[in-house]
Parts: structure tokens; sequence; C-alpha cells
């Protein structure tokens, strides 16, 4: 589904470094209020590389900035790439803001092109080293601006949220659910809207919404679990598993683990041909590839990172193909199976499901918002893909955090590439496995979804909507401002 999640939904370790000591900054090239302590000069450094380098500038950097294990687990070159392939999706930002809000985490709000305004949240280890843990990074708003929320309690922070979903349900701005856990123990379950307007049908707690592409979470798990049996391996080219692949090229230099990472070159399925296409007609995974399958790739696998629907579509026929099984199947045996979500699944537009939310957007053509509401029917293929358009609920994707966490759909080794990037090797340690988590988020018209795992707080907060973005990534973001509030 076209992506309409968080700027980069990365888990925290995506860019996990150490950073040198510089002297504190102020107003200035790089921005001002960062805090004169060991944390905030890392972060005035991580700025300083972010403004001047290039691949080769930011590889130097780390080369000497990050611990020799770090480094063994991912080469300064390959972070240099990450970061300056992070640096063309965001462009040039300045610091408006900074809070210490503890002496593990630094909060950083930044401008960039178009006053793009985004927030990143910097975590570290202990001092006297005081290692850069990792980084988050988030839209914001204005209201970020303004600095955190006063203190309050966990009742207080609750009863604000449940009002603010109450407010944007009347002010007809979010029609769906709110569920948010702390391990085992539900703290908010609402339902608000209609899942059918025409006849006045309401949301339940337990209503099946569309996820667009946090689907693609299933995606790389199915991907993992057969890397762990031995049926394919991450540096396994597209080829070797699709030797009739439309594109010689893609099929001869893509990996799989390029794939996963939308640095493969694949372009979307998104634009004028599928938009001309029937929907009826994609109704399996391979439906979407004439799409795609044949363009030459945009740039050279590796060297860029562009989101690619398509490439999780590659991965979809790469997990039939590696499993014998068609890829709806295997996720929906290997997967929802085993994490007991029993209302969750791609279903076809035209099958009669019950408690099943219709969507519904403001947008004309073109995809330009505004006008009468209307259903998604046009714009929403018959049936997902392995880049998203499966359906769930908030309580099946609670279950599905447990069992991911619980280590019920990977061994522990594998859970760690989930939750922290970090990839199996042979001796290598799991690490502090109290720290981690993911953040995923998908969109359409007519479509909205968040879903957020915090290992380190027990968190787990999930936001379906039916209606046009951001209806559920807004309230799943007031969600966390809120929470970030909560003091002892």
């Amino acid at each position: 589904m076209r992506s309409h999640a968080r700027r980069l939904a990365l888990p925290l370790a995506f860019l996990s470094f150490l950073v040198p000591t510089c002297p504190a900054l102020s107003a200035g090239p790089a921005g001002p209020g960062l805090p004169d302590t060991p944390a905030g000069r890392r972060v005035a450094a991580f700025f300083e590389a972010y403004r001047d380098g290039g691949e080769e500038r930011l590889a130097a950097f780390f080369s000497g900035a990050v611990g020799p294990d770090a480094l063994k687990e991912r080469p300064a070159a390959e972070r240099g790439r990450r970061l300056a392939a992070m640096k063309r999706e965001l462009g040039e930002v300045t610091v408006r803001r900074a809070d210490a809000r503890t002496p593990d985490q630094v909060v950083v709000v930044t401008e960039g092109p178009e006053k793009r305004l985004d927030k990143w949240t910097f975590s570290f280890g202990p001092p006297p080293e005081t290692h850069l843990l990792g980084i988050g990074i988030d839209d914001a708003d204005a209201s970020d601006l303004a600095g955190p929320p006063p203190p309050m309690t966990e009742a207080e922070a609750l009863a604000a949220i449940a009002k603010a979903v109450a407010e944007a349900a009347a002010a007809d701005r979010f029609s769906g659910v709110v569920l948010l856990a702390r391990g085992e123990r539900t703290l908010l379950h609402r339902a608000v809207g209609l899942a059918s307007r025409e006849h006045g049908v309401a949301n339940r707690p337990d209503t099946k919404f569309n996820l667009g592409s946090i689907n693609k979470l299933f995606t790389k798990i199915a991907i993992g679990q057969l890397v762990e049996r031995g049926r394919l391996s991450l540096d396994d080219t597209i080829g070797r598993h699709l030797p009739d692949y439309p594109n010689p090229d893609a099929a001869a230099k893509v990996t799989i683990r390029q794939l996963l990472d939308m640095q493969s070159g694949i372009g979307d399925f998104f634009g004028p041909e599928f938009d001309a296409t029937p929907k009826d007609r994609l109704r399996k995974n391979a439906d979407y590839l004439p799409h795609f399958a044949r363009k030459p790739l945009l740039f050279e696998p590796g060297t860029d990172r562009r989101y690619s629907n398509g490439g999780y579509v590659v991965l979809g026929e790469i997990v039939a193909k590696a499993s014998g099984r068609d890829y709806h199947d295997y996720v929906r045996e290997n997967v929802y199976a085993r994490a007991g979500m029993t209302g969750t699944d791609s279903y076809d537009a035209d099958a009669l499901v019950p408690n099943l939310a219709e969507g519904y957007t403001r947008r004309g053509d073109g995809g330009k918002p505004g006008g009468e509401r209307r259903r998604n029917v046009y714009s929403r293929p018959a049936r997902g893909s392995a880049a998203g358009g499966g359906y769930s609920t908030a309580p099946d994707l609670l279950r599905f955090a447990a069992a991911l966490l619980g280590d019920r759909l990977l061994s522990p080794a594998f859970t760690e590439w989930i939750l922290t990037r970090t990839e199996p090797a042979a001796g290598r340690p799991l690490g502090d496995r109290r720290r981690g988590g993911l953040g995923a988020a998908g969109g359409a018209p007519g479509i909205n979804a968040a879903l957020e795992i915090d290992r380190e707080t027990g968190l787990v907060l999930v936001v379906l909507a039916n209606d046009d973005p951001p209806a559920a990534e807004g309230i799943a973001k007031q969600i966390r401002r809120l929470l970030e509030a909560i003091r002892p």
C-alpha cells in the first residue's frame, strides 16, 4: 500500500554508534539548545557529521566513533552509506529545539526542506562512555517546538488520551480503534466512529481494519523464518529463487537483504498503469509484478535507499518459492496462527467478512484531499500483497506483539534482528534484550494504521482507522507525546 508511515520508522538500533566528544552547541549552523553534557556533545557531533559529510566523510567518522564490537556488527562503511541515504531522504536540517529528558535521552526537533519538522530521539548508555545506542526519527509539528507536556501520572495521561480520542471522533477526524497495553495489562481500549457509514454500523474494539504497509513486517518475519530453516540466505539474489524474474539485471544483482532494507533500486507498483488497472485483477501477490518488474533499476543496488512496495512484492514471491506455499497461505499458517491472530488475513474485497470496517476517503482525482467522503472501492486492490493491504484487529496486533517479544515467531537471535536490526551471527551474544522495539505504519485512501512496540517500557500501541491518513498516525503521535510526560 502507499506508505504514510512515520518518515523513518526505524528500530532504535538502525544507526547504533558512538560519537566523539565536541564542544557544546549554542545558536549557530547546527542549531540552538543542545545541552553541555556528554550526551549533548555527542548529539552535536552527530549533526556536525550529518551536515558536513558524504559517504566517505561519514564512514571515517564512524570508524573513529564506533566501538570495535559494534563495528564487527555493522562496519563503518555501511553506516556511512545508510546515514547518507537517510540524509538524501530528509535533506539538510537545522536544530530548532533540544531537550534532555533524562541523562540517557536527548530529544531534538529539526526543520528541513519546506519547513518540515522532524523529532529525533537519541538514546545513550551509562557514563562514562555514554555510548549512543540508537536514534528514532518521527514526524513533528509546532507543538513539539513548545517542548514536552508538563509531567503527569499514568492515570492522568490515560485520561488525557481518552479525551483526545473522543475529541478527534467528535470532530470527525478519527474513526477507528485505539489500544494501549503494558505487557499483559490493557491500559486503554476504545472504539469510536462507524465501520459502515451507509448502514450506521459502529466500530467495535475487535473490528477488522486494513493495515496498509504494516503487512511488510509479517513478510520480513516470514523471510527470517525461512533463513532460520536454511531455505534461503539474506545474501541470496532474486535470481537464485526466481530464475524467471523479468529483469535480468535485478535478478543477478539484488539481494534479499537489499529488498528488506529498501536498497534494491526496484521501483514501486503505483503509477499510471496501476491506476488504470481494474482492481479486481489484483488478487494474488504475483499479480502486482507486471506493474514494475520489467522496469530498469532506479539506482545500483546498495548505493541508495528508496521506499519500494515493489521490493516487498518480490520478497513475497521469494517466500512462496522457498516455502512451496502461496505467500498468503504461508503467512496465515506461520505468523498469524502461531501468534493466535484469528481475526487477521488478506481478504478479497468482494468477500463477505463479518465485522470488517469499510474504508472512506475524501481524496478526489489525483489523490488530493478535499471533497465529500466516499468508499475507497476504486483505489483498493481486490486483495493485498506482501507489501500491504491485509486486515487485522487491535487485539490481534497485541497478540502479535506478545508472540514476537516471547520468541514464538522466531528464534531469540532473529527476534533481535526484527527489534534491533542486529543480524544473527555464530558466536555473537544477543546483547541487552530489554532494549529495542519497532514502529510501523501504513496508509492509503481510506486506510491508516500504526503499531508501536517498546520493549524497554513494555508498551504496545495500536491505532487503526478507516479514514485517510493521518487519522491513525495523528492520534498515535498525540498518545506518544502524552506517554512521554509520565513521571513516577
